[in-house]
């Protein structure tokens, strides 16, 4: 009998420890929920941005997923930086043929410092396949603009934008807010009613928020917990995290988890 609940983190590998798999595992224990991971790409990065991508083998990536999820099943799953379409096809198909449930899709697009982190073709691919199998979304409005086409520039059109990016499959869809003026806004869809937060903005720039957050929501998930109860949760704990953020390099500021 399984002494803790599972979480799984399928992303990419970043060395300052502040955002991707790092983090997420990070979290989870903090959560305390056991984590598990699977590499996806790997990163040449510090606190002041990323410098170089690594994929890792198709086949390879293949191989570890396979081995992994024929031991252990997770409780819940998130997917973070997909660097290739073959990836996000590959992760799809597990799910599928595992009926894996609480997945938690963090639709990564670039780095908090604008460099791209994926392929062409990844966030359609991500779209088609992971969106309709997923309990929850969380992109941030940056993300959100991209695979929507909107420009989002306030409340209005983060719920016109939910909206639409619910249409393509995802059970429930967190919009976080973090880069728009003034407050700090998170919102939740899931498709009857908006649930929205507010936070005071912190100055400063900040490392792996969108990671944290969908980590602590996939480690809610894990525990039990409702959509709505694993928003707040989330929310408050990233909230908390960025407030003790610390200076570990040069650049960003590292959350405190």
């Amino acid at each position: 009998m399984k002494m803790y609940k599972i979480a799984l983190t399928i992303a990419g590998s970043d060395p300052t420890g502040g955002a991707g798999l790092q983090a997420d595992l990070r979290t989870f224990q903090r959560m305390g929920v056991y984590g598990l991971s699977i590499p996806c790409v790997l990163t040449a990065q510090n606190t002041g941005g990323v410098s170089n991508i690594l994929d890792l083998p198709v086949d390879f990536f293949s191989d570890q997923a396979g081995a992994l999820l024929k031991d252990i099943r997770p409780d819940a799953l998130k997917t973070g930086m997909l660097h290739s379409p073959d990836i996000v096809e590959i992760i799809a198909g597990k799910i599928k043929e595992l009926s894996l449930e609480n997945l938690v899709v963090d639709p990564i697009i670039a780095s908090s410092t604008g460099v791209a982190l994926v392929k062409e073709g990844v966030s359609g691919a991500v779209k088609k396949f992971l969106f309709p199998l997923s309990k929850v979304i969380t992109p941030n409005i940056n993300e959100a603009s991209v695979l929507t086409g909107m420009d989002i520039r306030g409340e209005t059109e983060m719920k016109d934008a939910a909206v639409k990016l619910r249409d393509y499959g995802a059970e429930t869809v967190i919009v976080t807010g973090g880069h728009l003026q003034g407050k700090a806004v998170d919102l939740l869809f899931d498709g009857e009613e908006f649930l929205t937060l507010e936070n005071e903005r912190l100055e400063g720039e900040f490392h792996g928020t969108g990671c944290v957050f969908s980590a602590t929501v996939t480690a809610c998930l894990a525990l039990g917990y409702s959509i709505k109860e694993s928003f707040v949760k989330a929310n408050d704990f990233t909230s908390n995290a960025m407030k003790t953020a610390f200076f570990a390099g040069k650049g960003m500021k590292i959350l405190n988890i």
